[in-house]
C-alpha cells in the first residue's frame, strides 16, 4: 500500500453502467469536488477524500450516454464509504443479466459498512441485490409499476422523493439525489460543508431532507402527544410573541418538561425547533416576495432585523441580502412586452 493509499480515510464509488444518465453520477461528483475544495479552502483538510468512477462491467470502461472513463471495475475498487448507484435511460431488466456481478459487490460494500445511494430507474440495481427485501424505497414515477412487478418484497414508497433504510438510500429523481448528497456530506463533514454546498447546488429547489425522506422505522407519528400538540401550535403560530415558558404554561406542563419531552422526541430543544421553522419561513420569502429585510423579520416574529439577520446566519452561513441575491440571480425573468 502506497503511503497516498494509507492518507486516504473516505472513499466515494460511483459506479458506472451501459444506459446510465451521465447527469446522475455528475451531480453528486461535483458535489463532494466542492465539499473538498471548501475544506481545503479554510485549511481544514478533505479527510483524503478520494472519489471513484467504477465500472460495473470490465469490458466496458466507457459508460453512459455521454462517455466517461471509469477509474476501475469493481474488482479494483476495494472498500467505499458511500457508493453511488446511477439513474438508467433504459429497461433496468434488460441488463440484470449483465451486472449479476454488481449484486454481489454491493451486497459485500453493504456488509462493510458502505452508505449506499440509488436514483431513479438505477434503485432496480439495488433491489437486484436483494438489499431491499422488506425494506421501504422509491423510484422514479415512470418505472414503478415494473419496479413493483420485479420487486415484490421491496416495499415501495410512492408518495416519497427520498427513502432511508438504515445505510440504503433511494432517490426518485436526480433532484432528490442532490438532496441526499448535502445529507451524506453533512454526516462526512459537517453542517457548514454541507451548507455551503447546498448553496452553490441547489438552495433554490432543494426541499428539507428530514422532512421530505420516508425514515424506515422514523415515520410514525409521534409518541409524544404534547410534542405533536407544542409542534402544530408552533407551525399555526411562527410569528407570534412568546415565550418556550409561555407555550409549556398552554400545555399545562413545566418548562423543564416540555425541553425535555421536545428533546426525546425530535433531538431539539422546543426553542431551536421554533427558530429553525421561523428561517425556513423566512428563506421562503426571500425567493418570493421583494419584502424588506426587516418586514420579513417582522413576519416571522423578530422585532430586531440586526437580530434576525445574525441568526439566519448563523443558520445557512449566510447573510438574508446574500442568500436572496444568490437566490434571484439562479432564477429566469420573462422578456417585458414592448
Amino acid at each position: 500500500m502506497t503511503t497516498a493509499q494509507r492518507q486516504v480515510s473516505l472513499r466515494i464509488g460511483f459506479v458506472l453502467t451501459p444506459g446510465m444518465l451521465t447527469t446522475g453520477t455528475a451531480l453528486p461528483y461535483e458535489m463532494w469536488l466542492a465539499a473538498r475544495d471548501r475544506r481545503r479552502a479554510e485549511r481544514r483538510g478533505d479527510a483524503g477524500l478520494q472519489l471513484l468512477l467504477i465500472a460495473a462491467l470490465p469490458e466496458a470502461l466507457d459508460c453512459g450516454r455521454l462517455p466517461i472513463s471509469a477509474d476501475c471495475t469493481l474488482a479494483e475498487a476495494g472498500h467505499c464509504d458511500v457508493v453511488y448507484l446511477p439513474a438508467l435511460w433504459r429497461n433496468p431488466a434488460l441488463l440484470r443479466t449483465r451486472l449479476a456481478p454488481l449484486s454481489a459487490w454491493l451486497r459485500e460494500q453493504h456488509e462493510a459498512g458502505a452508505q449506499i445511494a440509488a436514483v431513479g430507474t438505477g434503485v432496480s440495481l439495488l433491489a437486484d441485490s436483494g438489499l431491499l427485501d422488506g425494506r421501504p424505497a422509491t423510484t422514479h414515477w415512470y418505472n414503478f409499476e415494473r419496479f413493483e412487478r420485479a420487486h415484490p418484497r421491496v416495499d415501495l414508497k410512492r408518495q416519497f422523493f427520498i427513502t432511508q433504510s438504515g445505510s440504503l438510500y433511494c432517490a426518485a429523481s436526480i433532484n432528490s439525489l442532490a438532496d441526499v448528497s448535502v445529507h451524506l456530506i453533512e454526516r462526512a463533514f459537517d453542517r457548514a460543508t454541507a451548507q455551503h454546498v447546498e448553496r452553490n447546488f441547489s438552495h433554490e429547489i432543494r426541499r428539507t431532507y428530514e422532512e421530505y425522506r420516508y425514515l424506515d422505522g422514523g415515520e410514525a407519528p409521534l409518541a409524544d402527544e404534547v410534542v405533536a400538540e407544542a409542534q402544530l401550535w408552533i407551525e399555526a403560530n411562527l410569528a407570534a410573541q412568546i415565550t418556550v415558558a409561555d407555550l409549556a404554561q398552554r400545555l399545562a406542563i413545566s418548562v423543564r418538561t416540555l425541553d425535555r419531552r421536545f428533546r426525546a422526541a425530535t433531538g431539539a430543544s422546543p426553542r431551536a425547533y421554533w427558530q429553525q421553522r421561523r428561517v425556513r419561513l423566512a428563506k421562503e420569502l426571500l425567493e418570493k416576495t421583494n419584502l424588506t429585510i426587516g418586514e420579513i423579520a417582522y413576519r416571522v416574529g423578530y422585532q430586531d432585523a440586526g437580530h434576525f439577520a445574525r441568526l439566519f446566519e448563523r443558520e445557512l452561513s449566510v447573510p438574508p441580502s446574500a442568500y436572496r441575491q444568490m437566490v434571484r440571480a439562479k432564477l429566469f425573468q420573462p422578456a417585458r412586452e414592448t
